[in-house]
């Protein structure tokens, strides 16, 4: 790989570590310390996740408009700048509009991130991408163990913890990222694209695959949602529930070696490794349908992270190959958008299911929507590959 992506490999990492002091405990603080509801907590959340959904869109323009560096930089320093006011003042009201500020700025940090890594190594193609995704499971990782270690001292020191980290993940874009360029029309601008019926196509194609993503998001996010209040409602112990996160973390980061070897056999092959993904995704699901006890929710949790290897990194993988000259941001910002999405629908509609349909009907739910998922995966580029024939022919 190239050094330019190690760059983008660490600073991710430390980006997610440093979010990730915070994330898990956003409710905890807002219900216990804030002394507010729990159905306020997750409107706060909700309102969070609305915030990023808006700065994955406007990173990826900026992305395209001014360049990976400082649209990575402008995201930055808006976090950076929000969590130091928030070491100072995070009293309820002002705890919510930092919140919000937070969302924004490093929703704007990701696709531009992303979007860096294809145009740094276009060679590489999925590995570029697989790699920050990795890096982001290890800050995820890092951040919740060692959260948890600090708030047990004072949450206080949370908050200083997490700009600390952000404060680090500055100085290495400010003094690394200066030097990398993507140079396959950063300035473009995305007004200027010629409307080709190829670049239609395109759009059409990943709205298509957004949508599939987001059905993925919303069925995986019930695993940190539902299935959390579920497992302790058939009496599963909380260190077993954090087990198989713990888990999870370590499938991905010690499964690579192993996954690389699989993944050969879909080197060209992207819509299968999807499908393959989904296929994985069902049949957690199916586990679950009679989960009773640890051994049915670890075994499915093995399962859904094996799809998860292989869904989450080929998405940005396909956009970026999707992506007209000059609007790899937008693409980027696209597909981390929806999946900010699918994170932000996904426990509201799984905790409305579950409430007046009960555990089982959710499952069932959840299970018609990996179909829709996987149907739309199938057909996702078949609009593209058609009107790019016609376009040929018109051409001729």
């Amino acid at each position: 790989m190239p050094k330019s992506l190690w760059l983008l490999i660490i600073g991710m990492a430390i980006n997610v570590t440093g979010a990730s002091f915070l994330w898990p405990l956003n409710t905890i603080y807002i219900h216990d310390y804030l002394g507010k509801s729990l159905t306020i907590a997750g409107f706060v959340l909700m309102l969070n996740s609305f915030a990023s959904v808006i700065g994955n869109l406007l990173g990826g323009v900026l992305f395209d408009r001014i360049g990976g560096f400082k649209s990575i930089m402008f995201g930055i320093s808006i976090t950076l700048f929000t969590l130091f006011l928030l070491i100072f003042n995070h009293d309820w009201p002002t705890y919510v509009w930092l919140l919000i500020l937070i969302g924004f700025g490093q929703g704007m940090v990701f696709p531009a991130m992303y979007a860096l890594a294809g145009s740094v190594w276009p060679k590489g193609e999925r590995r570029a991408f697989n790699a920050i995704y990795v890096a982001q499971n290890v800050g995820v990782a890092l951040g919740s163990a060692l959260g948890g270690f600090v708030a047990s001292m004072s949450f206080h020191y949370i908050f200083i913890a997490n700009a600390a980290l952000y404060l680090i993940f500055f100085l290495i874009s400010f003094f690394g990222y200066r030097r990398i360029s993507n140079k396959k029309g950063v300035q473009a601008s995305i007004i200027k694209q010629p409307k080709s019926i190829r670049n239609r196509a395109a759009f059409l194609s990943l709205v298509l695959l957004s949508c599939s993503y987001l059905l993925a998001w919303v069925i995986y996010s019930q695993w940190a949602s539902t299935f959390s209040a579920y497992s302790q409602k058939i009496g599963i112990e909380l260190n077993q529930y954090s087990l198989l996160w713990t888990v999870n973390g370590a499938l991905i980061v010690l499964g690579q070696p192993l996954l690389s070897m699989v993944l050969k056999r879909f080197e060209k092959k992207l819509k299968m490794q999807m499908v393959v993904g989904f296929m994985l995704f069902i049949l957690s699901y199916i586990v679950m349908l009679e989960a009773k006890q640890f051994s049915s929710f670890m075994t499915a949790m093995v399962i859904i992270t094996l799809g998860e290897m292989l869904v989450w990194p080929v998405v940005p993988t396909i956009a970026h190959k999707l992506a007209p000259k000059g609007r790899e941001g937008f693409y980027q910002g696209f597909v981390n958008s929806m999946a900010t999405g699918g994170r932000m629908v996904g426990p509201m509609l799984g905790g409305f299911l579950a409430d007046v349909y009960g555990m089982k009907w959710l499952m069932i739910v959840m299970i018609g929507l990996l179909f829709i998922g996987m149907g739309l995966t199938v057909i996702y580029d078949r609009v593209f590959s058609s009107e790019k024939e016609k376009e040929m022919s018109v051409s001729y």
